[in-house]
C-alpha cells in the first residue's frame, strides 16, 4: 500500500501564509498539515508516499517522500494532478489524501481494511464542524447520499439537510482495477474538461457510469483547512476543549 497526498495547489485564500510555500506546509497545533499527515500514514503502516507537487514544490526537498511535479498546475485541477501519477496508481493499491486536511491515523487504517475498487471516507458528524466555520453551514455543503456502504450522490448543490449523510472529507482509496474506471472517464470527457475536473465531479461521473464507490464512515476526527479563520477556530477549540470531537490529534 502506497500514499499520494495532492499538493500542487497554492490556497490562495490563506493569503500571505502561503507567498512563499504550498498550502500543506501552513502549520496548525505545532506542526504542519503535511507533517500531520506523513505521521498518519506512517502511524498506520504505510511508509512510502508520493507528494504531488505543483507550487513551490521546491518546499517539499526537505522530506523524505517522492515527488511528482505538474507543471500544469497554475491551468488545471485536481483530477489533472492526480493523472500525473499515472504509473503508480496503475501499479499499486494507494491511499490519496488532499494537501489541506488532517486526520486521524485511524481513518487511514479504516480504509486500508475496506473492500472495493475505489473508496471514500465520509464523516458522518460534519454538521457541528461546517457550522463552526460557516454562518450557514448549506452554503458550503454538497450533497452526499450512501446506502449500505455504496455511494449514490455526491457533489451537488443542495438546500436540503435530508440530501446530506455525510461530508466526503478527501481521502480515499483507490487500486489499480479502479484507477481504470477513472482513466476510462478523462478519455471519455477528453483532456480538456479534465482540466477543469474537480473530485467530486469525477465521482459523480463514475456513479453515472455505473461504476461502484464503496464508502467508509467516520465521525470527527479530522479538519480541512481553507482560510486564516479555519486555522484560528481549530487552534482556539482544542485549546478550550479537550474532548472536542473533531480534535484529529493522537
Amino acid at each position: 500500500m502506497k500514499g499520494i497526498v495532492l499538493a500542487a495547489g497554492r490556497g490562495s485564500r490563506l493569503n500571505e501564509l502561503t507567498e512563499v510555500k504550498p498550502k500543506p506546509l501552513v502549520r496548525l497545533a505545532g506542526k504542519t498539515l503535511f507533517e500531520w499527515q506523513l505521521a498518519a500514514m506512517h502511524k498506520a503502516g504505510i511508509k512510502d508516499i508520493t507528494v504531488m507537487t505543483g507550487y513551490q514544490g521546491q518546499a517539499f526537498t526537505n522530506f523524505n517522500v517522492k515527488r511528482i511535479h505538474n507543471p500544469s498546475w497554475s491551468s488545471s485541477n485536481m483530477v489533472r494532478t492526480l493523472m500525473c501519477a499515472d504509473a503508480l496508481l496503475s501499479d499499486s493499491t494507494c491511499i490519496v489524501s488532499y494537501g489541506d486536511i488532517v486526520y486521524h491515523p485511524d481513518i487511514v487504517s479504516k480504509l486500508l481494511v475496506s473492500e472495493g475498487n475505489i473508496t471514500i471516507s465520509y464523516d458522518k458528524d460534519w454538521l457541528g464542524l461546517w457550522s463552526l466555520r460557516f454562518d450557514n453551514p448549506l452554503d458550503d455543503a454538497e450533497t452526499f447520499l450512501e446506502r449500505e456502504g455504496v455511494l449514490v450522490d455526491i457533489g451537488r448543490k443542495t438546500s436540503q439537510l435530508p440530501q446530506i449523510s455525510g461530508q466526503y472529507m478527501g481521502l480515499l482509496k483507490i487500486n489499480p482495477t479502479g484507477w481504470a474506471h477513472i482513466k476510462n472517464i478523462i478519455e471519455f470527457e477528453g483532456q480538456h474538461v479534465c482540466d477543469k475536473l474537480d473530485m467530486t465531479a469525477l465521482l459523480q461521473r463514475l456513479l453515472e457510469k455505473k461504476v461502484l464507490i464503496n464508502t467508509v464512515r467516520i465521525n470527527g476526527r479530522w479538519l480541512e483547512v481553507d482560510n486564516q479563520t479555519d486555522l484560528k477556530l481549530y487552534q482556539k477549540k482544542i485549546g478550550d476543549n479537550k474532548n472536542w470531537r473533531h480534535d484529529w490529534r493522537w
